[in-house]
């Protein structure tokens, strides 16, 4: 059986930091280390996401399906 033992570090952020990072709590008794895990998370999965849709229009682009700004332009009536 394997157990795992976080150790527990300590950091200095800015009361500004504090005060948005209190923000981002689901919950009141979120903890920070909580909430910074959530948003990391979330930056994988953004990243990740990202990385797939410019694959994704470079192709597009590769395939020619892509208008010019001049033309959208003048799609749009500008």
């Amino acid at each position: 059986m394997l157990i795992y033992t976080t150790m527990a570090t300590t950091i200095q952020i800015s009361d500004d930091i504090r005060d948005q990072l209190i923000k981002f709590k689901l919950y009141p008794r979120e903890t920070y280390n909580e909430v910074l895990e959530r948003m990391l998370e979330d930056m994988r999965d953004l990243n990740d996401r990202t990385k797939k849709e410019i694959e994704k229009a470079l192709k597009e682009i590769g395939s020619g399906h892509y208008i010019t700004h001049e033309e959208l332009g003048k799609e749009m009536g500008f």
